[in-house]
């Protein structure tokens, strides 16, 4: 046991060394998603879109001392604080400069607590939504290129009204995302009209939801709205509601929203809509272009993945240093304006910008503006489930 510690503390001083010295020739950066769990369809191709910007920047050779910038990902599970928190304190061991991630809320903040403040270590996460982090104390070490739900509840509130919906019956799964999820939808939904008939929590991982269902048909609605997660409780709840015949039509906000929730359920899903946060435009059309047939750069998180990425590689060019406590006050910097506008496929022109003293205003793939504590403004993909896919209607 003894060596065991003084070997993970000669790692620690290692990893502290290294950013000590500012620069480095290689640059690592945490992928900390869940690669299991309950949104493992997602987190392929939001892995894939941050290395995509780590590969764009090592490859430009105009990172600090021409660094390569070296990926290691690791599991959240999505819901699993023990691994996440382990994985997190095995990244920093390892001598990551920053970590990608969490995903899920839950995770994010005990990544946030446990393993970030304590170390000192910046994180963006691409996909933690839940409101509670906008407030959490982070001593500055954390950002997120996706919005707040308490956002995309106003976004689903007029969605639900621009539908003529008058009633719905609320679900959510039972943790810190679903909950404040819930609470965001139903009080929006509320100020617009709109009445909920029942707020209901369900548990992830059961193979029966005959009673959560009971209660949810019982209340009635317009519509089930559906605040879980599409590889577990939520399509476990779907399933549940078609087989008998309780409900017809779903509201599917962002933890629901991905191709396999229609592969799985079918053309019953078809006429079932949503939101999850994303952006048109330029920015979305080059990062698809960029990833040609490798991977799907529109999979829900994976355009903010490549951007939380691109914001660490900017930020420490702008600071001249891979340590966080240089560079985590330049993000919110090369993330909004003044600047240049910098797109995907951009990086080495920014890194250029910035080595000469310039400002850049990075958009990339999502549209990033980040504000207050350092989050998304927000842009929502409206989509509507068509044909047994999920086809993009609009952005709010």
């Amino acid at each position: 046991m003894k060596k065991m510690l003084l070997a993970t503390t000669a790692a620690a001083l290692v990893a502290t060394s290294a950013l000590a010295g500012g620069h480095a020739k290689e640059v690592k950066l945490g992928i900390l998603i869940g690669f299991t769990g309950p949104i493992e369809s997602l987190t392929g191709p939001m892995a894939a879109g941050a290395e995509l910007a780590m590969s764009e920047v090592t490859e430009s050779g105009k990172l600090l001392d021409a660094a390569k910038v070296t990926p290691i990902r690791a599991d959240t599970g999505c819901i699993d604080n023990g691994l996440s928190t382990s994985n997190g304190e095995r990244l920093i061991a390892e001598g990551v400069n920053g970590l990608i991630g969490g995903d899920c809320s839950g995770v994010t903040g005990a990544i946030l607590q446990n393993v970030a403040i304590p170390n000192g270590m910046v994180m963006i996460s691409p996909s933690a939504t839940s409101p509670g982090l906008s407030t959490v104390e982070d001593n500055d070490l954390f950002f997120r290129t996706a919005p707040s739900d308490a956002r995309e509840g106003q976004v689903m509130a007029e969605i639900l009204q621009e539908r003529g919906v008058k009633s719905i019956a609320l679900t959510y799964t039972n943790n810190d995302y679903g909950k404040g999820l819930a609470d965001a939808i139903e009080s929006n939904f509320k100020a617009v009209g709109g009445e909920v008939t029942i707020v209901a929590a369900h548990e992830d991982g059961k193979a029966d939801y005959s009673a959560e269902m009971g209660a949810l048909a019982s209340a009635g609605g317009d519509l089930l709205v559906v605040a879980g997660y599409l590889d577990q409780g939520g399509l476990g709840i779907i399933n549940a509601a078609l087989d008998t015949g309780a409900f017809e039509t779903f509201g599917l906000p962002g933890g629901m929203i991905g191709d396999s929730l229609p592969a799985n359920v079918g053309d019953a899903l078809n006429g079932s809509y949503g939101q999850i946060a994303g952006s048109g435009g330029e920015g979305i059309e080059k990062l698809t272009a960029m990833a040609g047939d490798a991977f799907d750069a529109t999979s829900p998180y994976t355009p903010e993945s490549y951007d939380a990425a691109a914001l660490f590689m900017l930020a420490m060019q702008a600071a001249n240093s891979t340590d966080p406590a240089d560079y985590g006050s330049k993000i919110l910097e090369v993330a909004n304006a003044p600047g240049e506008k910098i797109y995907p496929g951009e990086l080495g022109k920014a890194l250029d910008i910035l080595r000469d003293g310039g400002d850049v205003d990075y958009v990339g793939a999502s549209a990033v503006e980040l504000i207050g504590p350092g989050e998304s403004a927000g842009t929502y993909r409206m989509i509507e489930v068509k044909d047994g896919k999920n086809e993009t209607i609009g952005f709010k």
